[in-house]
Parts: structure tokens; C-alpha cells; sequence
């Protein structure tokens, strides 16, 4: 029996990838094991790492690895750690990283060094800020990659990665998206005391390269939604340098009955209020995935999603309040054409497809860098 483990950090990973962690848990061929660390262990943000005991994993770790504000370099030394004890007893046949935060380059680093093979979902994704390199070692430290479409395939080869070690298998939150499991929208208003009948849905996140002007900007933008008669369901930023002063500026709202604002929401409550709003704003990558597969309209200011795929659905704007508020004026009441450009909603079928095969185990766990022939 193969062992399996994957690494969640956040509420948003873990619930793209639990679908994926269902199929190894269920199967007589793979046995499961899971580390949860990352903002998932901090009360700041909501202590998600409940949401991740609800489903009674058989092999569970709960390591919390940092403390608020401490730098991105050493809380990647403290996953590393984590990981190098956590590999050695539990000696796994392949370690499942999603993304490009911290723990999933932990994660790749730990596995590439110890003849482990790693398997990265979503990787080939652009943003255009540090989050890039991140995904990008990822990739390049992962013996098998599990991308969302042919663009992300294409830049997979560009970076050296074999063929055959490709698998288009789309974006696997998008299954969560269509599943119809997914809680009434009157059910998730009464778990969070959600009063409002519209809303628009903020998430603004730091970018590390403009900490010194990020307090302006959130500044900016939340002068802009007082300025309309608006509600907002307002989520906490991630815990990346910078995110302090952003929190700063929305907990001067905490007392504003236009803002109802949580630390976390659980995946498929937040995917139930994203579906039912009336628009997305802020820098997340939601606005520009998540949003358009409903064809729900979004606002994405700023530089953080700059080099991302962009759809019909996606209004660009930039930091200055007076831009923000003409965003928010242009957004159509109209539900608009969804986006399939991430997938189709069949991710769970394909990787148990993929994780059954030969193909995927075939792989060699030596790494070539494959030249692209001119």
C-alpha cells in the first residue's frame, strides 16, 4: 500500500485539494496522511485547522509553524523542519503540494531531497509577484505536475519539465464549485449572522514588494466602498509581510453595519456567498478564477494578479480611490458568460484516473531538464 501525504496551510488549499485527500483516504490502494500547518494553526485567522478535523482523517498532523509577522525565509526553515521528521517516520511514496505558498515549497524542497517523488497541482500559473518564483521552484523541485489547462502545460515545457510528466486535470476548487453538496445559501447567513439580501465580497491581500504603501492603498479602497450604499462581506487578508497593516485598516470597519467581516470562512460556505453576490473586489485570485467560472463580475486593483488570465468578467483598476469607485459605478447588475478557461469541473475523476495508473508511478524520480528543440 502507497502512502500519500499531502500539506494544506490555508482554508483556500484545503479546500481545492480535500476532494483529492477523499479519494487516497477511500482507497484500499493508498493510505492517506496529512499535515495541516500554516494559517490554518492561528487564531488570527480563524483556527481552520478545525474545519480539516471535521472530516476525521486517519493520519492527521497538526504543527503549527510560525507566529504572526514572523518573516517568510524562517517560517519556511520552520515547515522544512517540520517536514524532514514528519517524512522520516512516516516514510511517504509521494508528497502532494498544491499552489505557491510556503508549505507546498517546503513540501517540494523536503520531497526533492530525500528521492521522494512530489506531486504539484497547479503549478505553470502566472500572478507577476514573488508568488511566481515560489511556484516555479515548486515546479521545478516536483516530479509530477497536475496543471489547470494547456497555457499552464506550454510554460511547464518552457521551464525543462518532461511531457510525460504533465497531466492536464483543470482546477480541482472548480469541483467544488458545481457539486451540489454544497450548504443552502440561507444555511451559511445563519452560521455567520449574515443580515444582508446583496452584498459585494472583499479580499485584499498584501503584495511583499509594496508593504511601505499597502496601509494607503487598503485605505484607499475602503474609503471607496464606504462611499456607496453598499453591504460587504469582508474576509482577512493572508498572513504574507504587510498583511498587519491591512488589518488595520479593516478593523477600523469592524463597527460599520455596511461591513460584516470574518478572519476565514469555510471553503464551501465562502464558494456559497461568492456565487450569491453581487460582485468580487480586491486582489484575490478568486476575483480572477473562481469568480468568472460563475460569471460573476470582479474588480482587481492593483499589481497583484497582474500577468494572470484575465476573462470578460475581470474590470482591472488601479490603487487610487478615485479609480476603485469608477470600477464599482461600471460593475453590469447582469450575470455575465462563465469562464471554463481553469476547467470543467472534472478534477477529482481525473487525478483518481491518473493516481490508479502506471503512467503516474513510471515516472522517474530523477529529474532531467529537457531542452525545447529550436
Amino acid at each position: 500500500m502507497k502512502k500519500i501525504l499531502f500539506v494544506t496551510g490555508t482554508r483556500a488549499d484545503f479546500g481545492k485539494i480535500k476532494n483529492l485527500m477523499g479519494i487516497v483516504e477511500n482507497s484500499e490502494d493508498f493510505e492517506l496522511h496529512v499535515l495541516v500547518t500554516g494559517m490554518h494553526m492561528m487564531r488570527l485567522y480563524g483556527s481552520t485547522y478545525k474545519e480539516v478535523k471535521k472530516q476525521n482523517y486517519t493520519n492527521a498532523y497538526f504543527m503549527p509553524n510560525q507566529h504572526t509577522s514572523e518573516p517568510m525565509d524562517a517560517v519556511l526553515a520552520n515547515t522544512i523542519m517540520i517536514l524532514s521528521r514528519l517524512t522520516g517516520a512516516v516514510e511517504p511514496d509521494m508528497i502532494v503540494v498544491h499552489g505557491d505558498r510556503i508549505e507546498a515549497l517546503a513540501g517540494a524542497t523536503v520531497g526533492a531531497l530525500n528521492h521522494i517523488r512530489v506531486c504539484h497541482i497547479e503549478g505553470g500559473e502566472l500572478s507577476g509577484t514573488i508568488d511566481d518564483s515560489i511556484r516555479h521552484s515548486i515546479t521545478k523541485l516536483s516530479h509530477i505536475h497536475m496543471v489547470a489547462n494547456e497555457e499552464a502545460k506550454r510554460r511547464l515545457i518552457q521551464l525543462g519539465e518532461a511531457v510525460d510528466s504533465i497531466f492536464i486535470a483543470g482546477s480541482p476548487d472548480l469541483d467544488v464549485m458545481t457539486s451540489s453538496k454544497l450548504p443552502a445559501l440561507s444555511d451559511v447567513k445563519a452560521r455567520y449572522e449574515i443580515n444582508f439580501d446583496e452584498y459585494g465580497v472583499v479580499m485584499f491581500h498584501p503584495v511583499t514588494s509594496e508593504e511601505n504603501e499597502i496601509d494607503v492603498y487598503a485605505e484607499n479602497l475602503f474609503k471607496a466602498l464606504d462611499s456607496f450604499d453598499k453591504n460587504y462581506i469582508v474576509i482577512y487578508p493572508n498572513n504574507d509581510f504587510g498583511s498587519a497593516k491591512i488589518l488595520t485598516v479593516i478593523k477600523r470597519y469592524e463597527n460599520n453595519p455596511k461591513f460584516k467581516i470574518f478572519p476565514s470562512l469555510s471553503f464551501e460556505s465562502f464558494l456559497v456567498i461568492l456565487k450569491n453576490a453581487q460582485f468580487i473586489i480586491g486582489n484575490s485570485s478568486a476575483g480572477i478564477r473562481e469568480a468568472p467560472f460563475y460569471g460573476l463580475p470582479s474588480i482587481n486593483i492593483g499589481t497583484r494578479q497582474n500577468a494572470r488570465f484575465k476573462g470578460e468578467t475581470v474590470i482591472n483598476c488601479d490603487y487610487e480611490e478615485v479609480s476603485i469607485i469608477n470600477a464599482i459605478k461600471s460593475i453590469s447588475r447582469e450575470r455575465l458568460e462563465r469562464s471554463t478557461h481553469f476547467g470543467e469541473g472534472n478534477s477529482t475523476e481525473l487525478f483518481e484516473k491518473f493516481l490508479n495508473g502506471q503512467e503516474l508511478w513510471s515516472i522517474p524520480v530523477q529529474k532531467v531538464f529537457v531542452d525545447i528543440k529550436p
